[in-house]
């Protein structure tokens, strides 16, 4: 069975302008597409339709058309094309008044004659529109399926100013780049702007953007912070130096002179590739947005800046008061040099005020991601063609980046902050047995030698964190000593987890070496002796599982009697809480509820004890139920737990709980070959990559880290070790069902198995 099932791509014209034409608008065609063709290539077939004027460009080889706005003739002859091309379902166009202004009969004659549906994105609203203007907009909306715009105030203008009916109206953000957020005086040693505080701007260079107002605010910055540099990034406009030549860029190196900064600014006057222009971005200490148009509705520019963690000082077009407003940036009026002085040198000298500002911006504009504004261009699209396309989620590649990031050459540090490990959190045995299981998963799929450097260095950590009677403490400092909390804490669903970890490795022992197989067998049977005590119910869950990866590993009549003995109180408990609408262990859904019933599935597989079976496949029928919406997973919030009688509340939905989920359907699809458990797999799956209630990406394919958590109206960006390991064992288990169910295994784990069956 294949992860993606759409038969035929439909496939969508995209009317824009396109690179290699220098246009905000062309940058932002191709982004777009790019982002929908890593969400949804099985889903829409890409096509474009280039938008030219005078000049001429060779194209790549999406670009299937192309018309000369300028040349009536191409419009009649377009249409002719779209209309006879049944494939074609569906157009997106990208709309700049300028683009069609000198043809505007033109352009709507052609709306009015091709018969697909329409999605019209606006890249400007105007306000208060004279007649013609306000004419021409609502017969262009008429005509059109759905519309598009960047802001709310975008909105608000068509609402209240054109009479364009809301329910037509779609907003979706002007996307952005996810980006690692590396570490910024890296990057300045790597530019040589060693030593330097960076105040930056970037995008095609015009007289609308204003840069004189940074430059004659330099005097008085300097002043204060004589280790200022400024750089202003990027060529001039072409249509600029069309009509004007290099005018302004030699007006603004003149003032430069005249005001004797010239140690100070630095124009980097080349059109720059992304990670270039990206990492320029993330080595600036205060971003400075001086645009003179107040009509400016949106800026791609800015949008950038901000998901790279520039603190941003704007003047106040719309995008900036959306998203700068409440403790987001500094907004300056336009043309004020000395509001713009004042304002970077107090933010040059508070530290926490500049990180606060970026932090707190990078979390509003972090929806508006290129992968989450493809997920919701999808939505317009497959509504226009009347929901007749299946959104086929694509499977990111595995990534370990962040995995690797996180872990020290102690073991995998406990929390980030957005996805920078912070050590001062320590560390856990439950991030490090979870990872050992990844590893050990990833391991096997891929037959990676340098897994086993981290498989060694988790499992030392386990080791590190056993005690001498066999139990084991959770939680370590930065310094490698155990915290007050291991004192505070009940240890039980910790210990049930390493006992998970290590059964696991040891069901995997004919690919690890010898050295390491031992030293886990040496850890788990002190351990076992210990956890006969525990009656938490997750604890003896976990227990019960690891174990049964252990008995198959080593078969042995104490270990199945143990397996036995804590299956029994398992069984006791659910005895003792269910009803006929209660099918559970407990009065109450918590947290990491799946591995309850997986274990009773594991403790039937081994006993063949029928009363197991039956409890495993009711209580985890239950689960479903209460988990499972519609087309959507909504696990168990963590606002508050499922009490028996009342409903689920809502949002405050965690990676660990889709993952363990995924895990769980992935044993009982394994036992029981239904594919029900399939289909509910893949929903489940489909929450990581934006099939929840926001709409929005949980697992962070920039930097291959998982965010920490689904709130009711935005997602925790943080990239801790639970959310990032929870995601890499959901996404490997998906590998072996969805991605090549058919391909060949791993050449080095066959060798290896075969040569380790002789010696264990």
């Amino acid at each position: 069975m294949n992860y993606n099932t759409q038969k035929q791509p439909s496939e969508i014209l995209f009317i824009s302008s396109y690179p290699p034409r220098e246009c905000g608008i062309a940058t932002y065609s191709q982004d777009l597409i790019l982002a929908l063709n890593n969400k949804f290539k099985d889903s829409f077939e890409i096509s474009v339709c280039a938008l030219e004027s005078d000049e001429s460009y060779e194209y790549p080889e999406e670009v299937k058309y192309v018309l000369n706005t300028s040349n009536p003739r191409d419009y009649t002859a377009l249409v002719a094309s779209i209309n006879q091309k049944d494939e074609i379902k569906a157009l997106l166009i990208q709309h700049e008044f300028g683009f069609f202004h000198t043809h505007e009969n033109d352009f709507l004659q052609f709306l009015y004659s091709v018969n697909k549906p329409v999605i019209l994105t606006f890249h400007t609203v105007l306000p208060k529109p004279d007649s013609k203007l306000l004419h021409s907009v609502k017969r262009i909306v008429a005509i059109s399926e759905s519309v598009i715009v960047m802001t709310k105030n975008a909105a608000r203008i068509l609402e209240k100013e054109y009479a364009i009916e809301a329910d037509k109206i779609n907003i979706i953000s002007h996307g952005t780049h996810l980006v690692p957020h590396l570490d910024k005086s890296e990057l300045k040693k790597l530019y040589g702007l060693e030593g330097k505080r960076i105040l930056s701007t970037f995008g095609l260079i015009s007289s609308g953007k204003s840069i004189e107002t940074t430059l004659d605010a330099l005097p008085a910055i300097i002043k204060q912070n004589p280790d200022v540099l400024f750089l202003a990034i990027g060529i001039t406009h072409p249509s600029v130096v069309k009509n004007e030549g290099e005018k302004y860029r030699e007006m603004l190196e003149q003032k430069v002179i005249d005001l004797g900064i010239q140690r100070h600014v630095k124009f980097i006057n080349k059109y720059m590739v992304l990670p270039e222009l990206l990492e320029y971005l993330q080595l600036t200490d205060l971003y400075l947005f001086t645009s003179k148009d107040p009509n400016q509705a949106v800026s791609g520019t800015f949008s950038y800046a901000i998901s790279s963690g520039c603190p941003v000082i704007s003047t106040p077009i719309p995008h900036a008061m959306e998203v700068l407003g409440n403790d987001g940036g500094i907004i300056v009026d336009f043309q004020e040099p000395q509001q713009l002085a004042a304002a970077v040198n107090n933010l040059l000298l508070n530290d926490q005020l500049r990180f606060n500002l970026g932090a707190n911006a990078l979390h509003r504009i972090i929806p508006s991601a290129w992968e989450n504004a493809a997920i919701a261009h999808a939505s317009v699209i497959n509504k226009a063609m009347d929901n007749n396309t299946v959104l086929s989620y694509t499977l990111p590649p595995i990534n370990l980046n962040h995995i690797e990031r996180m872990t020290t050459d102690f073991g995998m540090i406990q929390f980030s902050k957005i996805n920078t490990p912070d050590i001062d959190s320590g560390y856990t045995l439950d991030d490090n047995a979870r990872a050992l299981v990844a590893m050990c998963m990833h391991f096997e799929l891929t037959g990676n030698e340098k897994d086993t450097s981290s498989i060694k260095t988790y499992l030392n950590f386990i080791e590190h964190c056993q005690q001498p009677e066999g139990n084991f403490l959770n939680y370590v400092d930065e310094t490698k000593n155990f915290t007050q909390q291991n004192y505070e804490t009940n240890l039980d669903d910790s210990n049930g987890r390493a006992i998970w970890a290590l059964g696991f490795m040891l069901w995997k022992r004919r690919l690890l070496p010898i050295a390491l197989v031992s030293k886990a067998v040496s850890i788990i049977q002190p351990a076992i002796n210990q956890i006969i005590n525990v009656h938490s119910t997750r604890a003896l869950a976990f227990t019960i599982k690891g174990l049964y990866y252990y008995y198959n590993a080593y078969p042995s009549t104490s270990t199945l009697n143990v397996i036995k003995q804590l299956a029994e109180r398992l069984t006791k408990m659910y005895r003792h809480e269910s009803e006929s609408n209660w099918e559970w262990y407990e009065s109450y859904l918590t947290y990491g509820n799946s591995i309850l019933p997986e274990s009773m599935l594991c403790a039937y597989l081994l006993t063949g004890n029928h009363e197991y079976k039956n409890i495993a496949m009711s209580s985890f029928n239950f689960l479903i139920s209460h988990t499972f919406k519609g087309d959507q997973i909504k696990v168990i919030s963590n606002r508050s737990w499922m009490q028996k009688g009342t409903k689920s509340d809502q949002f405050g939905e965690q990676p660990i709980d889709v993952a363990y989920t995924i895990l769980a359907l992935s044993n009982f699809y394994g036992v029981y070959r239904n594919t029900h458990y399939l289909d509910k797999m893949k929903t489940a799956f489909n929450w990581f990559l934006g099939h929840n209630h926001l709409k929005q990406v949980i697992y962070n394919p920039c930097t291959g880290g998982c965010y920490d958590g689904l709130e009711e109206t935005h997602v925790n960006l943080n990239q801790g070790a639970e959310s990032a390991v929870s995601y890499l064992m959901a996404r490997l288990t998906t590998e072996k069902y969805f991605n090549h169910p058919t391909k060949k295994p791993n050449q080095n784990i066959l060798l290896k198995q075969k040569k380790q069956s002789q010696l264990i």
